[in-house]
């Protein structure tokens, strides 16, 4: 209120004159106008299109993957480690296959009894339902049994032969490959029953 004219002119323009200088950004570009937004859309739209068709690279990513998918299907059916699926590769891997191959297991009888049994089970007469029933019963039992056999076998010569290997999962591996019959088994069976791996 009791201040002269002249001190308060030059404190408003030196305030003025920081205002400004903070309003700008330091970055920004110098001596070009803006573009216009449909410029600038437009701009940015052909960055991001890509330069090659888009229906040649489907064809060519679909031909990509039907060679891939036939490699491994020569390889599941001749073992060849090079193209199998990352599930069935390794040596761990292959060794519990081989396990399993050169073994009889009673688990990859487990569908023909099972059709069998419900046959059984559906003729109407109360003694061939009775005797299915104990026969189902006793076709889980062997199953279990042999599994867990085959658990513990599988489990101490995967420790005794690779020590220093990965072996999460392989033993779970090779008891889902008992629930298949042999001929059906992918990767094919690489060695014959009885012969050790």
């Amino acid at each position: 209120m009791f201040r002269s004219r002249a001190n308060t002119n030059d404190e408003k323009a030196s305030t003025d004159k920081v205002t400004t200088d903070l309003s700008r950004d330091p970055q920004a570009p110098k001596g070009r106008p803006t573009p216009k937004r449909s410029a600038a859309q437009s701009q940015r739209r052909r960055a991001v299109t890509p330069t090659t068709d888009r229906k040649e690279a489907a064809k060519r990513q679909r031909e990509v993957r039907r060679t891939d998918l036939a490699k491994q299907r020569e390889a599941l059916a001749s073992g060849d480690e090079r193209f199998l699926p990352a599930r069935d590769k390794g040596k761990v891997r292959r060794f519990a296959r081989d396990f399993v191959d050169s073994r009889f297991c009673i688990a990859e009888y487990f569908l023909p009894m099972a059709v069998i049994i419900l046959v059984l089970s559906i003729v109407q007469v109360p003694g061939i339902q009775n005797i299915a029933l104990l026969l189902w019963l006793f076709v889980i039992v062997l199953i279990v049994v042999d599994s867990v056999g085959l658990w513990f076998r599988l489990k101490k010569q995967i420790n005794l032969r690779f020590p220093d290997e990965p072996k999460r999962g392989a033993v779970a591996y090779g008891l889902m490959r008992t629930l298949q019959m042999r001929r059906m088994r992918l990767p094919k069976p690489q060695v014959k029953r009885g012969e050790r791996p």
